[in-house]
């Protein structure tokens, strides 16, 4: 829905609240489904309101528990019935500083304010403990600066200033979260401080109804925290899709010419569209997957794009597609190419017509509507489309991971056999159990990964770690290298031993999870999981290996991946026995151990 999308109308969306969730409500899309409990130090009710409706848009569903006022600590700290069986989620604590309970004196010595300091602290921290217990996504927010200084500048760096005590605080809540897989801080401190400080803690809406923020910010709030939710349920954007012309330097680069497009040192104008450059280059660190689409002659767009002056090179994109095509058609085409859906995408470009056209003809992509260029890093950034919450070293590589891939693909068209050209690849790959290092990456995975995934089980990190710490699972997860590069940690399987309900005397290994990146598609890798899926459960004296496919608008093409597999259809399962079944990688050298 565009009225959700960055930049809103806080003032339309707190008038349409109930409109608009009517209206996302039948959209017909498919939603996954969480438990969100918000335990708040503050009135919450609108929190609830607002944030069901980013989350809908974000394609979560949520059902939300609230705490009673200023109750979060006694929800998440005594025994609570209601909120054991709710089940949640996620944890998130909507505080703010005036649940701090304890405040430096300048009377006090420095060992009284640390006391005070870690009073704070372990009061949050006790509520974080007990949540942990739940195993679900805590949230928590850090502090806003205090809205006035007793002791004016000298506030923020004389131990008995508040300004200095919240910057202590916030230091170790961020120091505890990022020790914590499933502790995320929101960022409360820098909103505040966009939006402006004596905003954001108006005294009138926190005497009169404790509303902290005020009632007009409480979109800017729950779009914030949503992005975190998203981000942690692998509902980012993946690729920027950029114009060049007025996007990516200044002027026409068909007319002016190489040399007189404005990007570089030489003016304001010029200066801003490098800073955009710049910015749009750092995505790549995080796994941003950068294309070009512009109405120019190719080579046009590639003198534009080696100016000296400028920050971006033709090798930092994956596709550039340079022509006279409709842009819609050349964003399919980009999709197609790196095989990812629609829906992946962020269409970036300065013309509005341009943007309607994509919007309309290629639902599910995002098109941020851009006003002059010094707004362009300020609106992508705001609209949290590649909001980070975990960030592995498979996501700082994924650039040069895909451009591998295009090479592998270039490489397939000088071979009539198939088999001959996966032997040529000289693949290797590590199929082991799920171990630390590597579980993050296999929860963003679960979360991430939709036309390969026959469960589409959406699984935290507390979830894989308890299936790796059981000896009621066999988990697997497959790392593939070739003579191109290493795609990372990209397969994944975790199967749940149960006594076969036929015959209690036997063991069957019912697989939960069965997913694959489609980056490594048609390389044999699920023939290579499979085979190691036999010999664990052998090992564990399991006899069958039961698997199942729910089917999805997305996960149509493993439809038959059983079959192919050699399991047996059986109802609404599929079957195979472990003691007749013959390896069938044949293409892969396999480390296991």
């Amino acid at each position: 829905m565009k009225e959700l999308e960055y930049p809103f109308d806080s003032d339309l969306i707190l008038q349409k609240k109930k409109s608009f969730r009517r209206e996302l409500m039948k959209d017909g899309n498919v939603r996954i489904k969480k438990n969100i409990a918000i335990l708040g130090g503050s009135t919450t009710a609108l929190v609830a309101q607002i944030l069901d409706l980013f989350l809908l848009n974000a394609g979560i569903e949520a059902t939300f528990y609230e705490s009673e006022y200023n109750q979060f600590y006694e929800d998440a700290c005594f025994k609570n019935p209601e909120l054991e069986s709710f089940g949640a989620d996620v944890f998130y604590i909507h505080t703010s500083i005036h649940n701090i309970n304890y405040w430096p004196s300048v009377n006090d010595s420095p060992e009284e304010v640390l006391t005070k300091e870690d009073n704070v602290f372990n009061y949050f921290k006790d509520v974080w403990e007990n949540l942990e217990q739940t195993k679900a996504v805590i949230i928590q927010n850090n502090f806003e600066m205090p809205t006035w200084r007793l002791l004016g500048n000298k506030d923020a760096t004389d131990i008995h200033g508040r300004v200095h005590f919240i910057s202590r605080l916030n230091e170790r809540f961020a120091e505890y979260a990022e020790s914590k897989e499933n502790m995320f801080i929101h960022d409360v401190n820098y909103l505040s401080a966009c939006e402006g400080l004596e905003k954001w803690c108006d005294p009138f809406y926190w005497n009169m109804y404790k509303y902290c923020p005020q009632v007009s910010l409480m979109p800017t709030l729950c779009f914030s925290v949503a992005n975190i939710i998203k981000s942690i349920y692998g509902k980012n954007k993946k690729a920027l899709v950029l114009d060049l012309d007025n996007t990516l330097w200044g002027g026409i680069i068909g007319d002016d010419g190489p040399e007189n497009v404005k990007v570089g040192a030489e003016s304001s104008e010029a200066e801003t569209f490098l800073e955009f450059q710049q910015y749009i280059k750092a995505q790549k660190d995080i796994g941003v997957l950068l294309n070009i689409d512009s109405k120019n002659d190719y080579e046009n767009a590639l003198a534009g794009l080696n100016l000296e002056r400028g920050a971006l090179r033709p090798d930092d994109f994956l596709c550039m597609k340079a022509n006279w095509e409709p842009k819609d058609r050349n964003l399919l085409a980009i999709a197609e190419e790196l095989n990812l859906g629609v829906d992946s995408f962020v269409f970036v470009d300065d013309n509005p017509a341009e943007r309607h056209i994509v919007r309309e003809q290629v639902k599910g992509v995002a098109v941020p509507e851009l006003t002059g260029p010094e707004e362009y890093i300020h609106i992508l950034d705001k609209s949290g489309f590649f909001e980070v919450t975990n960030l592995s070293k498979d996501d700082t590589q994924r650039n040069e991971m895909y451009k591998a891939n295009m090479e592998r693909e270039k490489a397939q068209s000088a071979f009539e056999n198939y088999e001959d050209y996966l032997l040529s690849l000289e693949m290797k790959a590590d199929i082991k159990a799920f171990g630390t290092e590597t579980i993050p990456r296999i929860s963003q995975l679960t979360n991430k990964s939709n036309q390969f995934n026959l469960t589409t089980l959406r699984c935290s990190v507390t979830d894989i770690e308890q299936m790796a710490e059981s000896e009621n699972w066999i988990t697997l997860y497959g790392r593939l290298e070739d003579k191109f590069g290493d795609n990372g940690v990209v397969a994944v399987e975790a199967a749940e031993i149960l006594t076969s309900q036929e015959n209690p005397e036997r063991k069957e290994a019912h697989i939960r999870l069965n997913l694959m990146s489609c980056r490594v598609l048609k390389r044999d890798l699920e023939f290579a999981m499979l085979d190691e899926l036999v010999e664990k459960a052998k090992a564990k004296n399991v006899e069958t290996i039961i698997g199942y496919y729910y089917p999805t608008k997305k996960n149509a093409m493993v439809a038959k991946l059983y079959s192919v597999l050699g399991f047996e259809e059986k109802e609404d399962r599929w079957k195979l026995s472990v003691n007749d079944y013959q390896k069938q990688c044949k293409v892969i050298t396999i480390n296991n151990e």
